[in-house]
């Protein structure tokens, strides 16, 4: 009897409490791919769970940078991550090797996601995801349809009982969201399993290659300081709505010399003592296709300059 038809036979013993709605069934069983009675199975026992939808009202990135920055940028972190680095120096030498991504982002993305492993999450994956997509109508959809992909992922990993992640259903050491494990998620240990929260060398070969598909190009700029005279040319979204020379033109030096034809885009942080400006460049764009905030983008460039210079010393 396989891992999941063992399930199917106390299904028809489980109270009717256990089971979700035939409608949230049916709709899960459409995005997965899975039989109602599948879905059912796996989903027996889930409740919303207040506190989740509590953390996602108030995210950290609701901050302003000088308070959003001590939270990831500290001694404790950078030194945890360089013997993170030094742990698993051959395996990032490999994946920036093969994905070209710098091994100081891949550390770093991992170090700000969950403290090097440390730190996976506390919430069950699945009832994160059913929380939110049920019971969060303002970005209910997409979680919805991760919760889809999550079912799908739990029967091909076998995973008889949920894994723990965020409250926004992210898991593993890089914090994956089900259709980003799917997509992204690699063998790079070769042992015929993706397993992001026990091999360093998956959750490595993951964020490289997350970061590789998403277009980082290496050895190009990241961020640079700047100096505004006038209005700040600021505008919404993370897209390069515009390039250094309009920029220049508008009033901005960044402390760096390219092309002014160079796709750019002007972000201000909050100081305690006034505005931080800094021209942000493509590989800028590529960190927030991981998490959609400026705030996070900076904080992960920061940890990687410093990891980067510690461990060149």
């Amino acid at each position: 009897m396989t891992k999941w038809k063992w399930g199917l036979a106390l299904l028809w013993s489980l109270p009717a409490w256990a089971q979700i709605p035939q409608d949230q069934a049916q709709t899960l069983a459409q995005l997965s791919g899975l039989t109602e009675q599948q879905v059912q199975d796996a989903m027996a026992g889930v409740e919303k769970n207040q506190k989740i939808l509590d953390a996602i009202a108030t995210p950290w990135e609701a901050k302003p940078w000088y308070q959003y920055q001590p939270i990831f940028i500290t001694p404790e972190r950078l030194k945890k991550g360089l013997a993170f680095w030094r742990a698993n120096e051959a395996l990032l030498q490999q994946a920036e090797a093969q994905y070209q991504v710098p091994a100081a982002v891949i550390v770093a993305i991992i170090g700000v996601e969950t403290y090097y492993g440390a730190h996976m999450g506390t919430y069950p994956v699945r009832d994160a995801l059913y929380t939110l997509g049920f019971y969060y109508p303002a970005r209910g959809a997409f979680f919805t349809k991760e919760l889809g992909q999550y079912l799908k992922l739990a029967q091909q990993q076998g995973w008889q009982q949920s894994p723990l992640g965020s409250y926004a259903g992210a898991m593993g050491m890089g914090q994956f969201i089900p259709s980003s494990y799917q997509h992204y998620a690699v063998d790079f240990d070769g042992d015929g399993k993706r397993d992001l929260f026990a091999s360093n060398a998956d959750a490595i070969g993951s964020v490289a290659n997350y970061f590789h598909e998403h277009g980082w190009q290496m050895g190009e700029p990241v961020l640079a300081g700047a100096t505004v005279k006038g209005k700040a040319p600021l505008t919404d979204g993370l897209e390069l709505d515009t390039t250094l020379g309009a920029l220049a033109k508008a009033g901005v030096s960044p402390a760096i010399a390219m092309d002014e034809a160079t796709p750019a885009k002007l972000f201000a942080f909050e100081q305690k003592d006034g505005t931080d400006y800094q021209v942000a460049f493509h590989n800028f764009y590529v960190i927030t296709r991981y998490n959609r905030s400026p705030l996070y983008a900076r904080a992960v460039w920061t940890l990687a300059q410093q990891l980067e210079h510690a461990h060149g010393k």
